[in-house]
């Protein structure tokens, strides 16, 4: 039976070989993949408050991004299983304006692309002007905005509103990262918000099955 302790425990600790044994270990018992990456981000929680503490450097923190990527590898075709035929559409994800951190993004990413998705990566510290002329030149109807300092979202909000001010109601715009919780959702007029890369997928899914 897999051990989802051991496996946010081991990410905490940064043990590279011991988390893909663990993770692939878990998919041949047939382990929920959803619960193994949530027991990631647990670990991956572990790491950002040793940063904090000072026990973990920026090189730490790198580090962990990179063996999340790994992880969500291992995962992600079971993480994407289940939800019927892939839906083909395409969508903009980007790190807003100010906030220079791509590794949710680059985990999200992956996600969604083994998700069916054609994401338009327009990286990161994006201006809100750069989102509004992809949206209008590629016609998208799906943005996820990412972020992970505290002053993102202001600028999450700003996206949305020179969105919304473009006239592109239709637009659906999911937020995520560190700082985003239900009341920042509410406050930046944002349709959904997650922490979490598979309830990203899911709820952009739902969106794409109404287009």
């Amino acid at each position: 039976m897999a051990d989802f302790e051991k496996i946010t425990q081991a990410m905490g600790d940064l043990e590279e070989d011991e988390i893909k044994e663990l993770l692939n270990a878990a998919l041949v018992e047939g382990a929920d993949a959803q619960l193994a990456m949530d027991a990631c981000q647990k670990g991956m929680d572990i790491v950002g408050e040793r940063f904090e503490s000072g026990e973990y450097f920026v090189g730490d923190l790198i580090f962990a991004g990179d063996l999340m990527t790994e992880a969500v590898a291992i995962l992600k075709d079971e993480l994407v299983k289940g939800g019927g035929d892939a839906i083909k559409a395409k969508m903009i994800l980007c790190t807003v304006k100010n906030d220079l951190h791509d590794i949710g993004k680059n985990i999200v990413k992956s996600v969604l692309e083994a998700g069916g998705f054609e994401v338009v990566d327009l990286g990161i510290d994006c201006p809100a002007d750069e989102v509004v002329k992809a949206i209008k030149e590629q016609n998208i109807k799906i943005v996820a905005l990412s972020g992970v300092l505290t002053l993102a979202i202001d600028s999450m909000k700003a996206t949305i509103d020179a969105i919304r001010e473009n006239g592109l109601n239709d637009v659906k715009v999911i937020i995520g990262g560190a700082p985003v919780t239900a009341d920042f959702c509410e406050y930046c007029k944002a349709d959904a918000w997650t922490q979490s890369p598979q309830k990203t997928l899911n709820i952009c899914k739902e969106w794409a099955a109404a287009l």
